[in-house]
């Protein structure tokens, strides 16, 4: 592919005078259209050392709003981005609605330096690619705009480059090993880098190879690609409806097929508060140790909570905390989505409180919330909740890969028992608080959110990632069923790491 590329086209600097300043100008122009429409942009610049990235980086934001981008350097990972899957680093610097982030060097690190370096292995690499398409699917989906370019040149260019670098006494430092090295290895190089074009070159997320031995080509290239795929970004959202989304119809009778797996869970199990207190110093004894046991190893974990209206979540929460260090477990409640967090993707704010390495995080309802009350209540369109089952499967499947225990939990009460609590709430003045129109409201729509509920059982629950119904009319047994669960899965864990 790449020896194909005509490395000698050229610009005259009659054309280019008469170019480049229109170019500035629509380009321009297309930001403020992009920012007045919401669209998110992702401009990728990969590419040799010393083929000219900094300097059309440069070149861009001389051209753009500096109120409407960021530019995001990527080099080593840093001792905390180590210690979170190899995408978090990534998803903390995607933009907001209207946005520009500009990428000097991005994700491709990871199947290009540290792969060639020998810091990853062949499997971890195979892995990456799989998981980057996963992320710019996400993303693309998601309505954000990547466009991604290679700038480059050939290795005598490149040498060249290097020796009126190192003359320089302000750039010479920029001349490092690694780039010498880059250049001994050019052919490897160019095998990978040819391979990550072809498995990454897709519609949505496409690649420019830009002829870098001429920086005025090379910038009128870049300028005239970004304004075409923002022109065109913008023109397809005037062509498509708006997403509209309608609160979740009444389901008929047959649309469950009977018994679901909600239907089989048995709600008369429970314990005797003698029973209850008797496991509940044991499992805290033996939770406390696992927790320094998984902080020594190095294992994160994450726990969700999602279950009907006063199932008894929070209780639940407090008595698995409630013998834990603090300082090794976080606590997130999961309420509306804040207004910054809707200008992100929707599983930026779950990304931004995965724990690193060690360290427990708690989710006190989660990004499951997207196929549940979001769904039921119209608050996303139907092809989005739709497309969300498969973008959380793989999420959970990027940080089970990374090594973090994933426990999930449904706390499951039947219509009556939540009823009865209700009431409870209603009279007891301490608890009015916990009780809302909204907790009704809900009570009303319980065969739209069973529907939902059990689909989102059937498949989100996987291998790595499976689901655990806590059978809670007995809030004292679900408790105890929880803390076993969560300490034999950090058990489990552990004892994997020790093979």
């Amino acid at each position: 592919m790449l020896e194909l590329i005509d490395l000698n086209q050229r610009l005259s600097r009659k054309d280019y005078d008469l170019w480049y300043p229109q170019l500035e100008t629509e380009l321009g122009n297309c930001q403020r259209a992009a920012r007045k429409a919401g669209l998110p942009m992702i401009w990728v610049f990969e590419g040799w050392h010393a083929a000219g990235k900094g300097g059309l980086i440069n070149r861009l934001t001389q051209t753009l709003d500096p109120r409407g981008f960021r530019v995001h350097l990527v080099t080593r990972p840093t001792a905390e981005e180590s210690r979170r899957p190899w995408l978090w680093r990534y998803w903390m610097n995607l933009p907001s609605s209207g946005e520009i982030v500009i990428f000097d060097h991005s994700w491709y690190y990871r199947v290009l330096e540290e792969r060639l370096r020998g810091d990853i292995t062949e499997l971890e690499s195979a892995r990456a690619y799989a998981e980057i398409l996963e992320f710019e699917r996400q993303l693309t989906a998601g309505g954000t705009l990547i466009h991604k370019f290679w700038l480059h040149v050939d290795a005598k260019e490149q040498r060249k480059r290097f020796r009126r670098l190192r003359k320089d006494p302000a750039t010479a430092w920029k001349v490092t090993r690694d780039y010498w090295r880059q250049n001994r290895d050019y052919e490897r190089w160019v095998q990978a880098v040819e391979e990550t074009l072809a498995c990454t070159n897709t519609a949505d997320a496409p690649w420019t190879i830009i002829e870098a031995t001429q920086a005025k080509f090379a910038r009128v290239k870049v300028f005239r690609t970004l304004t075409q795929r923002v022109r065109d970004a913008l023109a397809a959202g005037r062509d498509t409806p708006p997403a509209t989304a309608a609160p979740a119809p009444v389901p008929e009778a047959n649309a469950l097929v009977r018994p679901t797996i909600l239907d089989r869970v048995d709600l008369t199990l429970s314990l005797t508060r003698e029973e209850y207190e008797r496991k509940l110093r044991h499992l805290r004894s033996r939770l406390y140790h696992l927790e320094h046991q998984a902080y020594l190893a190095r294992i994160p974990v994450v726990i969700a909570y999602e279950g009907w209206d006063a199932a008894g979540k929070g209780g639940n929460i407090k008595r698995l905390t409630r013998g834990l260090d603090p300082r090794g477990y976080q606590v997130v409640p999961i309420g509306p989505p804040t207004d910054e967090e809707r200008r992100h993707h929707y599983l930026w704010r779950f990304w931004r409180h995965i724990p690193k390495t060690g360290h427990i995080t708690i989710f006190d309802r989660s990004w499951y919330g997207r196929v549940l009350v979001e769904r039921v209540e119209g608050f996303c369109a139907e092809r989005e909740w739709k497309r969300a089952f498969s973008e959380i499967n793989e999420f959970e499947h990027q940080l089970a890969d990374f090594g973090t225990v994933i426990v999930k939990f449904w706390l499951h009460i039947d219509q009556e028992e939540q009823l009865r609590r209700f009431q409870e709430r209603v009279n007891t003045p301490s608890k009015q608080w916990k009780i809302t129109e909204e907790d009704w409201r809900n009570r009303e729509k319980w065969a739209q959110y069973e529907l939902a509920v059990v689909e989102m059982l059937e498949r989100t629950s996987t291998i790595y990632a499976p689901w655990t119904i806590l059978e809670a009319n007995c809030k004292l047994y679900a408790r105890i069923k929880a803390l076993q669960t969560v300490a034999d899965a950090i058990d489990a864990a552990i004892k994997k790491r020790k093979r």
